[in-house]
């Protein structure tokens, strides 16, 4: 009222060539000599808020999660304080930052109640007590989150600069919540996944190429997504029309992320599978078909995924390609060159050694396994320069018995490996 009274003086008292009745000075002693009934007001808007806050969450309580009427009730006095003084930009502005303090308050008090431990992130059995808290309490502050960023989306933009850091810590304590259980989660299908290597995909009969089944492998890793499915992500996703719709929450980034990787995952283990006999490779492009099919129907669209998608889509035709018609392949496009460098060793003779064979690599002594693990960590340059060093070791080989001709798989391998340190890290970047 006193700032629109003083405005309303200056614009009245803007006569040419008459001394304002209030210099800027001037109004600027004014505001300052009713400061206290401004710093009153915001002091008891963040008492109001944090006494809301601290009886939803009491301290040193923990165990008990608040109900969707007491999180209503934070956002409805969040509501009304912001409306109170959304005619004055300024006041506004101040009151926002009384309201990112409250907001951290209940992001401090809502870590604190996160359930930990063993029984909060077992993925085999049914959801426990302390796992259907923790999802509680994701929604809580996932649905905070969405409605303050929906609150925002209507004010100028310098709202969400004072509020970013609050709704940040927000979203990052949500995520917290359930990060241990989805990492639980993708680590059981990758234990699924690496059984691959202890499958056959040498020669097989007649009646295993014919086969409709799954690898047993691909059979435990189909049990396990839906049971993840049944137990846990049915009681923190959307439903999967809002899925499909591109709805975006904390937990269908988890989802995305978690189905992402179980691709990328699964190509590179394949890439690795020596030797691939014409029958392991319908075997093989079964199983991507069936990965493809679990992943989609019972975790993430996989038409959604990007690029992880493309890449599986891309490495099934490329087995049954020639090896001649590799390099001139579209499909290389969308494959990073490890993979494909990997896959031809499948194709290779047998004193070409991939660096997943101990016998290659002794210095080492890397199992499928651990040469997977090992990739985790190294960067494009060492990946290559194990390859590379694996041809070098071939070609003298080669020189040593006299031979006039390298395998077609060699200089395919070298023209491929020349593009690997310069084009793989943007490709995984890319699937990231």
């Amino acid at each position: 009222m006193i700032e629109n009274l003083l405005e309303r003086i200056s614009r009245d008292t803007d006569v040419k060539g008459v001394p304002p009745a209030l210099s800027s000075e001037g109004k600027e002693q004014m505001i300052a000599a009713i400061k206290i009934f401004e710093t009153t007001f915001l002091s008891l808007c963040l008492s109001q808020l944090s006494d809301l806050v601290n009886s939803v969450f009491p301290m040193p309580s923990r165990g008990s999660i608040p109900s969707k009427v007491h999180i209503l009730r934070i956002l409805s006095c969040i509501q009304e304080e912001i409306e109170a003084v959304q005619m004055n930009a300024r006041l506004t502005l101040l009151v926002l930052h009384e309201i990112s303090k409250a907001l951290l308050l209940l992001a401090e008090r809502s870590e604190h109640q996160i359930s930990t431990g063993p029984e909060a992130h077992q993925v085999t059995g049914p959801a426990t007590p302390l796992q259907l808290k923790n999802f509680i309490l994701c929604q809580h502050l996932q649905d905070i989150h969405t409605h303050m960023m929906s609150t925002v989306s209507g004010l100028p933009t310098v709202a969400m600069d004072v509020l970013s850091v609050a709704l940040g810590t927000l979203y990052e304590v949500a995520g917290d919540s359930v990060a241990s259980l989805f990492q639980a989660m993708l680590e059981r299908l990758e234990s699924c996944i690496l059984q691959i290597h202890e499958q056959n995909f040498a020669t097989l009969g007649i009646d295993a190429a014919i086969d409709n089944n799954a690898s047993p492998y691909m059979e435990e890793l189909q049990k396990s997504i839906v049971h993840f499915r049944t137990e846990f992500l049915s009681r923190l996703l959307p439903s999967s029309g809002a899925i499909s719709r591109g709805t975006e929450t904390i937990c269908t980034r988890l989802v995305r992320s978690t189905a992402s990787r179980v691709l990328i995952f699964f190509i590179r283990q394949a890439s690795l599978v020596r030797p691939l006999s014409e029958s392991g490779k319908l075997r093989m492009a079964r199983d991507m078909a069936e990965i493809e099919l679990a992943v989609g129907q019972n975790s993430f669209p996989v038409e959604q995924l990007g690029a992880p998608y493309r890449t599986l889509r891309a490495f099934r035709p490329v087995i049954f390609l020639e090896t001649s018609q590799l390099s001139s392949s579209p499909l290389l496009q969308d494959l990073p060159p490890s993979v494909i460098l990997h896959h031809l060793y499948s194709r290779g003779p047998e004193d070409l050694q991939s660096p997943t064979k101990e016998q290659a690599l002794q210095r080492n002594k890397l199992t499928p396994i651990r040469y997977s693990l090992w990739m985790n960590s190294q960067g494009d340059d060492q990946i290559w320069k194990e390859i590379k060093a694996s041809l070098d070791d071939y070609a003298a080989k080669v020189r040593a018995r006299g031979d006039k001709e390298f395998s077609p798989v060699y200089p395919v391998m070298l023209k491929i490996g020349s593009s690997l340190t310069g084009n793989e890290s943007k490709f995984w970047q890319m699937l990231n």
